[in-house]
């Protein structure tokens, strides 16, 4: 802005004139305090006092540096040691000598042989055995209040870490605060390790780890910071590479790269990244890439729960923020199936929490049996089919790990859009899940058929010595000739089934729960149709079942209804209502399902609704395994039926023998809506 006095005539006089009331205040002000301020008078003529004062001053400041140039620093090794052993509460010795060096603009401390002991519970094993350490620190920064070191230095430094299953680690010093936030050391310009040596004994996961430390100078290929370590996780063997550069002229805004590669329990983790702003190891970003026979093996890597899975390849972006872990955009395979998503771990109070967000485009529906406690096998061609994990058997026999369930919280959103083509059509799934304080809720558990959908929710109760779970599950419109295969190239029933499977019970794996529960399940088909030839045969209408057989009469027979309503109790589901009602017979059921054994015991009996000359009346019987049951009928109930009309024949009248196989239809409609609304 243009000065307006520029535009007078005499603006510098204007200016001066301005200016001279100031100058003459401070003039009067500089003469006043020369003249009345006793302070500034003692420092222009001090007197007597004053001299001596500031030669006592000066005096006591230059003894003060004498002694600290001349001082024995060694003397202070014992208090030292005593004062920390006092606070720590172990044994902390300074052997060797002690040597500092103040009057430098880098001040710096060099001591030898140093001790420091375990903690009570741990004393066979020191935390810590020293050879030689330096360290440097910046004098001009620190009187500001920040602290950089231009050199730490360490010969042959030994470490111990044990942690224990209650939780306590023998690196803690103070076990009443212990320290919870990631590692955050001051800047370090150089940082030279030698033959350094690391033990970790982490007996929760029953980790035991041998490893050589080393940080070098130089441009040659060994220069620069190396972890090598070997050792065990769970008896199987476990090994721990990392790599960063030489720690030479470190700058805080500058990132400092590194690689590392831990391999244990048939899975490997490899991260390359850097940390942001050394030596804040709370900050820091990486690609992580893992692979492994199952996601549930990380848990004793990383601490976190996941469930098992076949075989799996993922790659994607790690971050640290202090406490919080993300790996997000990641993508990969496990087993046939792709899976991308992001993943957050952080601690929420004094609790690991985990939340994550899964997709896949195209899913194999053995891969997510998986999850359900069934065992991958890889066949010939290289593809991975599910098993229950015992022969011969249809319900999953894997048990829970109840304890990795009360380890963490978290939340879980899976989401499939499309399914590879399956038995079951099953075409997307869907399925959330909320983990907390030792209870997971699945909710929703959704599968979207061709034709139909299944949906429900459960509850695992992991806190117990074994896990008490419910469930409730619903069938709407699924498709019976998806259940009952074709004959001759036409279905033999169809229809849309509606079911309800609501039980509840104790057991580690979906077989144990199944054998031992207790609850309700029901199957519904409102209105359908069957071949007529199988119509008749529930009612062993030899005249018209097996003729219509034989001669492969396609035609059908409406059904009115079918409801078969089961009660469960100690794994045994005992038919309360089963009834098929169709056009030309009535079929009543009844006997039961061994859930723990997977085996049917059941039986069918059929009546006609139409007059047949011959019929034989015999239960139809279904039984055997769940997953190969066997079809026949009561053959004591036709051997019965064959000797009266021989009997019949034999004292009477041939024609007479024919009563017994002949029904006169005196079946009636079965009330379906009565039915239908009783099955629970």
């Amino acid at each position: 802005m243009p000065n307006p006095l520029k535009n007078h005539p005499n603006w510098l006089a204007v200016r001066d004139r301005a200016l001279i009331p100031a100058g003459a205040w401070a003039r009067g002000r500089h003469a006043w305090v020369r003249a009345h301020d006793p302070i500034y008078t003692s420092f222009r003529r001090p007197g007597r006092t004053e001299q001596i004062a500031a030669g006592v001053t000066l005096g006591v400041i230059a003894l003060i540096i004498v002694f600290l140039m001349l001082f024995q620093w060694n003397w202070l090794r014992g208090p030292i040691g005593n004062w920390a052993s006092a606070k720590y509460h172990r044994e902390i010795v300074l052997k060797g000598d002690l040597d500092v060096k103040l009057f430098s603009w880098t001040p710096s401390a060099h001591v030898r042989d140093v001790r420091v002991g375990g903690p009570d519970w741990a004393r066979e094993r020191d935390t810590l055995v020293l050879d030689d350490a330096m360290a440097s620190v910046r004098l001009v920064p620190l009187l500001s209040g920040r602290l950089e070191m231009p050199l730490v230095q360490f010969t042959r430094p030994q470490v111990v870490l044990i942690a224990t299953r209650d939780g306590r680690k023998s690196w803690e010093l103070n076990p009443d605060r212990p320290s919870t936030g990631p590692l955050k050391l001051p800047p370090i310009n150089r940082l030279i390790i030698r033959d350094g040596r690391l033990s970790l004994e982490e007996q929760g996961r029953n980790v035991r780890l041998d490893a050589t430390i080393n940080a070098r100078e130089g441009s040659d290929g060994n220069a620069g910071f190396h972890l090598s370590g070997r050792g065990t996780i769970n008896d199987t063997p476990l090994t721990l590479e990392v790599r960063g550069g030489p720690f030479i002229n470190i700058k805080r805004d500058r990132p400092y790269g590194f690689k590392a590669e831990l391999s244990g329990v048939g899975s490997t983790l490899v991260a390359d990244g850097a940390i942001t702003r050394p030596f804040d190891l709370g900050q820091f970003n990486a690609t992580l890439s893992l692979r492994g026979r199952n996601l549930a093996d990380l848990y004793m890597l990383t601490g976190i729960t996941a469930p098992n899975t076949p075989p799996y390849r993922l790659s994607g972006k790690l971050t640290r923020n202090d406490s919080v872990f993300t790996f997000n955009d990641f993508s990969g395979r496990v087993g046939s199936s792709d899976l991308t998503g992001d993943i957050k771990v952080y601690k929420a109070g004094n609790r690991r929490r985990v939340e994550a967000d899964l997709q896949s485009r195209l899913l194999d529906i053995d891969d997510l049996a998986t999850v359900l406690g069934g065992t991958p096998r890889m066949t010939a061609a290289g593809d991975t089919v599910m098993t229950s994990g015992a022969p011969g058997k249809l319900l999953p026999d894997a048990p829970l790990s109840a304890d990795r369930l009360r380890a963490m919280d978290g939340t879980l959103r899976y989401r499939a859009t499309q399914v590879k083509r399956n038995e079951l059509d099953i075409r997307r799934v869907n399925l959330g899940a909320e983990l907390k304080a030792g209870i997971l809720n699945l909710d929703p558990v959704a599968f979207d058929f061709n034709r139909g959908e299944l949906d429900g929710t459960a509850r695992i109760d992991a806190n117990g010595k074994v896990p008490y779970s419910t469930a409730d599950f619903r069938l709407r419109g699924y498709p019976l000739e998806s259940i009952v295969p074709s004959r001759n190239g036409a279905p033999t029933v169809t229809g849309r089934a509606i079911g309800r499977a609501k039980l509840e019970g104790a057991g580690a794996s979906i077989h144990d729960f199944a054998a031992g529960s207790k609850g309700t399940l029901s199957l519904v088909v409102p209105q359908g149709q069957m071949r007529a030839a199988f119509a008749e045969l529930l009612g062993i209408n030899a005249s018209a079942g097996l003729g219509k057989l034989l001669s492969g009469d396609t035609g059908v027979s409406e059904i009115r209804c079918a409801v078969a309503d089961f009660t469960v109790s100690g794994g045994t589901a005992t038919a309360r209502t089963f009834i098929i009602d169709t056009t030309p017979v009535l079929a009543r059921g009844s006997g039961t399902i061994n859930l723990g054994a997977e085996t049917l015991n059941l039986r069918i009996d059929g009546d006609t609704k139409k007059p047949r000359l011959i019929r034989l009346w015999s239960p139809i019987t279904i039984s055997g395994p769940l997953t190969a049951p066997r079809i026949g009928v009561d053959q004591a109930a036709i051997a019965g039926q064959i000797g009266l009309g021989a009997a019949l024949g034999a004292l009477i009248n041939p024609l007479v023998a024919l009563l017994p196989f002949v029904d006169p239809g005196l079946a009636k409609d079965a009330n379906c809506g009565a039915l239908i609304s009783g099955a629970r």
